[in-house]
């Protein structure tokens, strides 16, 4: 038996933690909601020139060649991201600085055909309307302190399912499943659907919410990762100057293809940026099933002279983090799995916002019977 008292305490954590978090969560949701499939909308609302198209099995060009054709059209600036396009293999991306240690947020990305090694075009990723609707998600343009506010709000989110499931579990039993009362009053049958599709979405959310938390974090596990892992592989090159004359990058990337024969290059990271020392290219490589192809392993190449250095399994703070990205955003299974992903978040902003409509309704004083209706169905199990 549920005494009243728990129940109160329950209800309490459950008010507050939803208010308090209940703005925030609209606007990820409704940010959310395009970000899910930014990639058909960039397609649609963005022109872009398309990269030749080849035979099957035919030969990407040597990447010195494709670094080239992108720094033709890049006077003045430095290489510091080689990156392969997940969703299209014809394009590699190229990012560049004003400086080789410049940090790297306000790079430019040059792309160019993979196998022709001919440059396509620079998009201007800044302009894009998903870029905005990316950093209002994301740390609403507030740098760290906007993200781990996010991430705050996500957690009282997550603590708001829970309250919400062992407060409202108990009496929804007395009920089957799916039961709308649409015969009592307004704020009864509001109740119901809040109840009902809170059931219906609470994994999601959970996994969702939990995931994004695990997402706001992300600068702060970069830094341990630099401090710690990075920091151990670079060993005596700790401090070391930017070689000045550096060996071949297709030649790094041979090596570390030599070195993972079972995985394949997602980017490369040149001497001085924040994935690798300043004396060393470091070849991120991935894994070939949907799963391990979100893992990265770093292998970090000697940039003067091309020699292999070290290579170790990210750990396992990174690799969370690694897996919680796509599975936020629902990467996973391609257009199926993002259809229903956007259907959740849907119905999540339903929830959202028929729990803000229930608490205003309570506090309406030309409303006190019916709202005390509504608690007391939260407290059936008290007596």
């Amino acid at each position: 038996m549920v005494h009243a008292k728990t129940i109160r305490r329950w209800s309490w954590v459950h008010k507050w933690s939803s208010l308090v978090c209940t703005a925030f969560m609209l606007l990820l949701c409704i940010t959310g909601l395009p970000l899910i499939f930014h990639e058909e909308i960039d397609d649609h609302l963005h022109e872009s020139v398309p990269a030749a198209q080849v035979p099957a099995g035919t030969p990407t060009a040597n990447l010195d060649r494709v670094v080239a054709a992108g720094m033709a059209h890049a006077p003045g600036e430095y290489p510091q991201f080689l990156i392969w396009d997940r969703d299209d293999p014809n394009v590699v991306f190229l990012s560049v600085a004003k400086a080789p240690d410049a940090p790297s947020e306000n790079n430019r990305a040059l792309r160019i055909d993979a196998h022709t090694a001919q440059f396509l075009d620079a998009p201007d990723m800044f302009g894009h309307l998903t870029y905005y609707l990316f950093k209002l998600h994301v740390d609403l343009f507030a740098g760290l302190p906007g993200k781990l506010f996010l991430g705050f709000m996500g957690l009282l989110f997550v603590v708001a399912i829970i309250s919400g499931v062992v407060l409202y579990a108990p009496s929804m039993r007395k009920l089957d499943f799916g039961t709308v009362r649409n015969k009592r009053s307004r704020l009864i049958r509001w109740l119901d659907l809040h109840n009902l599709l809170g059931a219906v979405t609470i994994v999601w959310a959970t996994v969702v919410g939990f995931t994004g938390v695990i997402n706001t974090w992300a600068d702060l596990v970069l830094k341990m990762w630099q401090y710690g892992q990075l920091t151990e592989m670079v060993g005596p090159f700790k401090g070391a100057p930017i070689p000045q004359r550096m060996v071949s990058v297709h030649q790094a990337v041979e090596t570390a293809t030599a070195k993972l024969p079972d995985m394949t290059p997602s980017f490369i990271a040149y001497p001085g940026t924040a994935f690798t020392s300043t004396a060393h290219y470091a070849v991120f490589m991935r894994g070939n099933t949907p799963l391990t192809s979100r893992l990265l392993q770093p292998v970090l190449i000697d940039a003067r002279d091309g020699s292999f250095t070290d290579t170790r399994t990210m750990p396992w703070y990174v690799q969370t983090l690694l897996l919680s990205q796509p599975l936020h955003f629902g990467d996973y299974g391609g257009m199926p799995l993002k259809i229903i992903w956007a259907l959740l978040d849907v119905i999540t902003i339903v929830v959202l916002g028929s729990g803000l409509y229930l608490w205003l309704a309570r506090r309406n004083p030309v409303r006190k019977t019916a709202p005390a209706s509504v608690a007391t169905s939260a407290k059936a199990t008290a007596s």
